[in-house]
């Protein structure tokens, strides 16, 4: 793990690169780095491997997303949480990525063929499930209702109508695949491809039958329990295994993958694993300091804020933030900013309380400097208005401010 270089960095593409030039990347260095190109060359067939096990992870949308939420620790089979899967190669080798993307340029005499009734996964299902800003924090069952594929009971999964059997699909033989030779830079390639007509399955339905349509399965609404696990984000996956497609030739379901929408909150928001949020505070709070009552997502909490405490003021209110995916007892931190309320109606006993607040402060009542200024000729009144106003505008208080705006 610790070892691992960013799959970014072994594909040479930057985080928002397409998937066309995830393909592109990956097609130079398969080229440069293949095996059969530099026979008995171990470092070649490291970056070969290293550039592949990137690709297969970049290429799929919902590993990539694993990916970028928690690096390579999302594929540590030893660690993880949260229905996320390790990281492998089940059901898709290097090979088959490979060959995904060059056909057998390379095989050569030695091509590898998939015999056509050998066990395939199903194909992955994907799903959406709404939950409340609560509910990923603290998690939460919900239930999906779903169409699933189920074996056809008529025929049996064989997709041929009751009494009869498909037969072997006269394209291909049987094989499944059909080959296709062409001339490239390397010579002449054969490149190998699942058959058309039968679907890569060697056997082809004549008499189709009449339940399933061919097809060896039929569909049915069912429910389905999904565990929410608390500190899941906006986006995030959950992985159930087994409910997916029906495999073929009895291979595995492949997995269901339920995205999670979470609404927002009107007071709380969410960065990863902290949570921000305001919370108002009298003017005498501030003053004078004392109990602030703030909501937090475990319920209301006091906090004692220190006497002189400005406006805009940030606090940490510790390990009251979400819940870490993969450890329940770690969660991260809540900062909440104190904000001063300015009150918008006052009676009169209220205003003189005010005024004396502020007089008793050292600030003396807009009257008294007008008066100051009146009582002089015009030249020094002039002056000491204009000297005087600027006094003013920069000493004007809080109370100064108050006061003006209950007289407009």
């Amino acid at each position: 793990m610790a070892d691992k270089r960013d799959y970014y960095e072994v594909l040479g593409v930057g985080k928002d690169a397409s998937e066309a030039e995830l393909k592109k990347a990956y097609r130079q260095l398969a080229k440069k780095y293949h095996p059969d190109v530099n026979p008995g060359n171990k470092e070649a067939e490291e970056k070969f491997k290293e550039a592949t096990e990137a690709f297969s992870i970049l290429s799929d949308p919902d590993k990539r997303r694993q990916y970028d939420q928690f690096g390579h620790a999302a594929f540590d089979n030893g660690g993880g949480g949260g229905g996320f899967g390790g990281f492998d190669f089940t059901g898709s080798s290097m090979n088959d990525i490979f060959g995904d993307i060059f056909g057998d340029i390379f095989g050569g005499g030695r091509s590898r063929t998939r015999r056509p009734d050998a066990p395939m996964t199903g194909a992955n299902l994907r799903a959406r499930v709404n939950i409340t800003f609560m509910d990923a924090v603290n998690g939460c069952e919900k239930e999906l209702e779903i169409m699933l594929k189920d074996e056809c009971t008529t025929c049996h999964g064989t997709g041929a109508r009751p009494g009869t059997s498909p037969v072997t699909c006269p394209k291909c033989n049987g094989s499944g695949q059909v080959v296709y030779t062409q001339q490239s830079l390397f010579g002449m390639v054969r490149n190998v491809q699942a058959c058309p007509d039968c679907g890569g399955t060697g056997k082809y339905i004549k008499d189709k039958c009449f339940a399933c349509h061919g097809t060896g399965y039929v569909s049915n609404r069912k429910k389905i329990q999904v565990s929410v696990p608390a500190g899941i984000d906006q986006g995030q996956s959950i992985r159930i295994r087994g409910k997916g497609e029906p495999g073929v030739n009895g291979g595995e379901r492949g997995d269901l993958l339920v995205e999670v929408n979470v609404a927002p909150h009107p007071i709380f928001q969410r960065q990863d694993m902290d949570i921000f949020s305001t919370a108002p505070m009298t003017f005498a709070q501030a003053a004078l300091g004392g109990d602030v009552r703030i909501s937090t997502v475990d319920g209301d909490v006091l906090y004692n804020v220190k006497p002189g405490t400005q406006t805009d003021t940030r606090i940490r209110l510790k390990g009251k933030g979400v819940p870490s995916l993969r450890n329940r007892n770690v969660r991260g931190d809540h900062y909440v900013t104190l904000v001063v309320q300015v009150p918008t109606s006052l009676n009169r006993e209220a205003k003189e309380a005010l005024e004396r607040f502020d007089e008793a402060c050292g600030n003396r009542k807009a009257s008294d400097v007008r008066g100051a200024a009146g009582g002089r000729d015009d030249q020094t009144g002039r002056q000491e208005e204009g000297s005087t106003g600027k006094a003013a505008k920069r000493k004007k208080s809080f109370m100064d401010k108050l006061k003006e705006t209950f007289d407009d």
